[in-house]
């Protein structure tokens, strides 16, 4: 089975059992609503173990968090550093156009001429598009944002991104 990742856990907060989480998910709404259910993968551990959220607020950049039959801080403590995860069969449907980061990372870009341009290594979230950082085999990385007038085919079988390279686009 395929996990893929929604967020990090990076410490607890308070003493009533919330915990501190980096989003690495593009559906944070969706993944961390009371009642939804992940699996926390600590390191150098094979089983994951499964919690249920009970609450969950923004702080900061922060999601803070609850878990059932977790009321206090030393019930959480031990979760510090694990990774909270999701099971391939609990993706949803994407509508058009819309796809998951997991699918656009590892894509090759290329130009509307052919030229390669690079790998999608990280996706930055701006709040009005995403940007993709593609980086180069030699060379600084570059920021393309995803919009329509650049971003022009994204086939994820092939894992090729076709782009149309503006003037200071890759400068």
């Amino acid at each position: 089975m395929q996990w893929f990742n929604v967020g990090q856990l990076v410490n607890t907060h308070g003493v009533q059992g919330e915990v501190r989480v980096i989003s690495r998910t593009d559906f944070p709404e969706e993944r961390f609503a009371v009642g939804s259910e992940l699996s926390l993968f600590m390191p150098n551990e094979t089983k994951p173990i499964q919690l249920k959220i009970a609450t969950q607020r923004r702080h900061k950049n922060f999601y803070l968090l609850t878990f059932e039959n977790h009321f206090n801080l030393s019930h959480v403590e031990k979760y510090k550093t694990g990774m909270l995860k999701i099971s391939e069969k609990e993706l949803g449907e994407l509508d058009e156009n819309e796809f998951y980061y997991h699918e656009i990372i590892g894509c090759e870009v290329i130009s509307l001429e052919g030229g390669s341009i690079g790998t999608v290594t990280d996706i930055l979230e701006t709040g009005a598009n995403d940007v993709w950082t593609v980086t180069p085999d030699k060379g600084k990385p570059h920021y393309i944002p995803y919009i329509e007038d650049i971003v022009k085919e994204i086939d994820i079988e092939n894992k090729k991104i076709t782009i149309e390279v503006m003037d200071g686009l890759l400068s």
